[in-house]
C-alpha cells in the first residue's frame, strides 16, 4: 500500500497492489538446504554481540520466559492443529509460546547482519505466526519443520528490506512471480522446503535459471520497505512496481514521488528529514529508527513520536485538499 493510502488511513492492502507477494506464496524466497528441526538451548556467539544488537537483559528475560512453555510432542502438535482449524484461540497461542524457542534458535544465525537482535526475534514470531495459520497437519509433517521457512524467510525479508530498493527488468519480475507462484505450494505439498531441482522441475525450466532467481531475490529484492516497524505496508506504490514496468507505470510512479515530496516541504524540518529517511525518500536506503535515532541523538522512540506526529499532519493536509488519491493510481 502506498504512503498515500495511509495517510487517508485506508487499512487495508488492495488486491491490485499485490503483485509479487502473493497472498499464499512466501516473500522473499531464499532456499537453504539445513533443516531446522532441533530446537537447541545453545546461546549467541558472544554477549557482547547480543549486548549490541538488542540489550543483554531484556534478551536473558525473554528467554528466561520463553523457556517456562515446554516443547510439544508431534501428537500435542497434530491435536493444537486441529483445534486452531476450528478456532480456538487457546490452541493457537499454545503453539506460538511452544515454539518461541524455534525463533531464537534461528535468529541467532542472523547477528551482525544489520537488524537488532530484539527486531530478528520479532520478525522470526511474525513468521512463526504465519506458520501456524497456514500449517496443514494432516500431512503428517512436524510444525518445526515446516514453521523453520516461514521464520527464515520472515527475518530475511526484514534484512533485505535495509539494504537497497532496486528495480528490475520486466522478465526477471516475471521469472520471479513464476518462482513464488509454484513455492508455496509446494512447500505445503512436501512439508518442507523443495529442492532446486523440485523447484525447476515445477516451474519447467532448468536448474540454473532456478539458481539465479534465488541469487536475484536473496541480494537485490527491497521493494516492500515497511512503512513502519509494526506495519505490513509498505512504498511499491510510491516507487517504481518492478512487476509491471511499463512506461505509463513508471511515469505514474515518478509523479505520485514529486507529489508526496511537495507535502513534505509543508513540515518542520526534523520532520521532514524523518520521513525522508525512513521511506528513502531523498534517494538513499530505508533507515531504521535506530539508525535515524543515532544521527539526530535521539532515541529510538522519540524517532517513532515524531515520525507518527508528521503522519498526521500528512493526513489532515492531504484531506484539507481533498486530493483523490484514486486519480493518481
Amino acid at each position: 500500500m502506498a504512503l498515500e493510502d495511509r495517510l487517508l488511513k485506508d487499512e487495508e492492502t488492495k488486491n491490485s497492489d499485490i503483485e509479487l507477494e502473493e497472498a499464499d506464496d512466501p516473500f522473499g524466497a531464499v532456499l537453504k538446504d539445513e533443516d531446522e528441526d532441533e530446537i537447541d538451548e545453545e546461546k549467541p556467539e558472544t554477549e557482547s554481540e547480543i549486548e549490541e544488537e538488542g540489550g543483554l537483559d531484556t534478551i536473558r528475560s525473554y528467554l528466561k520466559e520463553i523457556r517456562k512453555s515446554p516443547l510439544l510432542t508431534f501428537d500435542e502438535e497434530q491435536e493444537l492443529a486441529k483445534r486452531i482449524i476450528k478456532g480456538d484461540e487457546a490452541a493457537r497461542q499454545k503453539m506460538i509460546e511452544s515454539n518461541l524457542r524455534l525463533v531464537v534458535n534461528i535468529g541467532k544465525r542472523y547477528i551482525n547482519r544489520g537488524l537488532p537482535f530484539s527486531d530478528i526475534i520479532e520478525e522470526g514470531n511474525l513468521g512463526l505466526m504465519k506458520a501456524v495459520e497456514k500449517f496443514k497437519y494432516e500431512k503428517g509433517f512436524k510444525f518445526s519443520t515446516y514453521a523453520s521457512w516461514w521464520i527464515r524467510q520472515s527475518i530475511e525479508r526484514a534484512i533485505i528490506n535495509q539494504t537497497r530498493t532496486i528495480r528490475l527488468p520486466v522478465h526477471i519480475a516475471e521469472s520471479i512471480n513464476s518462482f513464488m507462484s509454484v513455492l508455496g505450494p509446494l512447500i505445503q505439498d512436501l512439508g518442507r522446503e523443495p529442492s532446486v531441482e523440485e523447484v525447476a522441475e515445477k516451474m519447467g525450466v532448468e536448474v540454473e535459471e532456478v539458481r539465479k532467481i534465488r541469487q536475484i531475490i536473496r541480494k537485490t529484492y527491497s521493494l516492500d520497505r515497511p512503512l513502519g516497524d509494526k506495519d505490513e505496508n509498505s512504498l511499491k506504490d510510491i516507487i517504481e512496481d518492478t512487476a509491471i514496468l511499463s512506461p505509463v507505470k513508471t511515469t505514474e510512479g515518478i509523479k505520485r514521488r514529486e507529489e508526496i515530496i511537495k507535502w513534505l516541504d509543508l513540515l518542520k524540518d526534523m520532520e521532514r528529514e524523518i520521513i525522508l529517511m525512513r521511506f528513502g525518500l531523498d534517494g538513499s536506503e530505508p533507515r531504521t529508527l535506530e539508525v535515524i535515532g543515532k544521527q539526530f541523538g535521539i532515541t529510538r522512540e522519540r524517532v517513532r513520536q515524531i515520525e507518527a506526529t508528521a503522519l498526521s499532519k500528512l493526513r489532515f493536509i492531504t484531506n484539507k485538499r481533498s486530493i483523490k488519491f484514486e486519480e493518481l493510481l
